[in-house]
């Protein structure tokens, strides 16, 4: 092989050009933490009019003709630049697949583009020719490393090819699989013999995920526990089965975080600065201004009453329900404060909106998302609330432990890779970083708030726990050698182990 092993990274989305979750900050930062490990990168993304927008020195690498939905599509690719973004970006222009206001996935009214399976489609066919060098750049991959149903059928017609390079395939969340039916399937002209309960249909339809997972020469997800549920009708969305049958091949990867990004010593969106070895006035400071911003209670005896923080999407899977029903009881039986910042159903949107109305000096709410407001809630709340049903790997836990905000979280998914419980045990051994619960319900939620509230009043393990989440390294460039050892062929551990 050739110096650096060549790897070209397809993903639907990446921070800051487009992001609608998780999977642009991996976008983002695995090809980067890559980079940096040795390898040769190219990261390629579709071309939405957003990205445009925020690119710049442009230039067209060459064209290629794409079979679409019934018809055949002219599509360029460009090479660009970008703020944030040091390795080489390709861009799959199409102006009438990509070039759309918004959600890269979704209209306005929240309802899926109703040409998804075309626009992932082709994009898919585009980066199997660019795996081939269709434009005879001289740049030829060693591996194609996919993420998640957007890039699922590039495994499938890369198998076709006679000399390709490896694939490997992400699920960032099973959930949501890149499910679409028989005329579609027949109107991408997708070859016959996909269709099939070994290839990628299912229930009727086809699944671009469980191509990815069929086709794909190694499957990876984003915690070793996400790797293990999958595997389960619990966790399995349906695939359980096709999952089980290819676990020779599945790995379990934890996430990293931005640790540049996400640092307290230097943030510049905090008020104050701290670090481990210093948290204090830095982490008083930023309670207070959190405080102040939502017109909570703040006085002297503020640091003393604890404060939970939630940043998230307010959806059944983050465990809004086991919030909301567990608040009457934690504001009566505790003096404590809650702030919220995120957006999701309307329900949940409107009862956290009640209870701020209802308890003004103590619960604040913010509807959307705000990045600056998400550091203070990081930075400024005494412990993080994250009862996620399922989480397959998770980053606010990873942000929360590095503030020296100890999160809490029930055992599932990267959530029980990462956190562990502060029982009496994992304290004395200074492991404990968080609170974790095996119940998943109300009784089980304020049982360990309440834990950790009886912890906060105990000032010197309170702080053994802060410095051991603090202390700890969620970089993403232990994940990146890992991934490359995969890339070189090298043995991991499969998800049953």
């Amino acid at each position: 092989m050739h110096g650096k092993i060549r790897v070209l990274f397809a993903v639907s989305e990446v921070y800051p050009l487009i992001k609608t979750g998780g999977l642009a900050d991996v976008g983002h930062s695995l090809p980067h933490a890559l980079d940096r490990v040795g390898a040769d990168v190219r990261l390629v993304m579709p071309a939405y009019r957003a990205v445009l927008e925020q690119t710049a020195s442009m230039k067209a690498i060459g064209w290629l003709t794409i079979q679409g939905a019934e018809r055949q599509l002219e599509v360029r690719i460009l090479e660009a630049s970008a703020a944030e973004i040091s390795v080489p970006l390709w861009l799959v222009d199409c102006a009438s697949l990509f070039d759309r206001p918004g959600n890269p996935y979704l209209r306005a009214d929240g309802g899926d583009w109703h040409d998804n399976a075309e626009r992932f489609t082709v994009f898919s066919r585009v980066i199997a020719q660019l795996a081939a060098d269709r434009l005879e750049t001289g740049w030829l991959p060693d591996v194609v490393h996919c993420n998640d149903w957007q890039t699922g059928l590039v495994p499938a017609f890369l198998s076709q090819q006679r000399q390709r390079p490896k694939t490997v395939f992400t699920i960032h969340n099973l959930s949501y699989g890149g499910h679409y039916g028989p005329d579609e399937f027949h109107r991408l002209h997708l070859p016959w013999r996909w269709w099939d309960v070994d290839g990628m249909e299912f229930y009727g339809g086809f699944s671009m995920l469980k191509a990815g997972i069929v086709f794909a020469d190694e499957v990876t997800t984003v915690s070793p526990t996400y790797a293990r549920e999958i595997c389960t009708a619990d966790f399995g969305c349906g695939l359980q089965g096709v999952l089980q049958v290819n676990r020779h091949k599945l790995h379990g990867i934890l996430n990293g975080i931005d640790e540049g990004v996400w640092n307290p010593e230097t943030d510049s969106l905090l008020p104050a600065h701290y670090s481990a070895q210093r948290r204090q006035p830095g982490k008083s400071i930023n309670k207070r201004a959190l405080l102040q911003h939502f017109g909570l209670s703040c006085d002297e005896k503020s640091d003393h009453v604890p404060l939970f923080g939630m940043v998230g999407r307010l959806v059944q899977q983050k465990g809004v329900d086991l919030i909301l029903d567990a608040l009457p009881r934690l504001l009566v039986q505790t003096e404590a404060c809650f702030v919220f910042v995120g957006s999701g159903q309307s329900e949940y949107e409107q009862r956290l909106r009640a209870f701020a109305d209802q308890y003004p000096r103590r619960i604040g709410v913010y509807v959307g998302y705000d990045e600056k407001l998400a550091h203070l809630v990081e930075a400024g709340a005494d412990m993080f609330l994250m009862p996620s049903r399922f989480e397959p790997c998770g980053l606010n836990q990873m942000y929360s432990l590095r503030y020296g905000t100890p999160p809490i979280v029930y055992r599932t998914g990267g959530l029980a890779d990462t956190v562990f419980d502060a029982d009496d045990v994992h304290v004395d051994r200074k492991v404990a970083n968080g609170f974790v619960f095996d119940e998943l319900s109300v009784d089980g939620l304020i049982d360990a708030v309440s834990r950790a509230i009886h912890l906060f009043g105990q000032t010197r393990r309170w702080q053994t726990l802060q410095r051991t989440g603090m202390h700890q390294s969620f970089g993403w460039e232990h994940s990146a050698m890992i991934y490359l050892s995969l890339y070189q062929g090298a043995a991991l551990p499969q998800a049953h182990e």
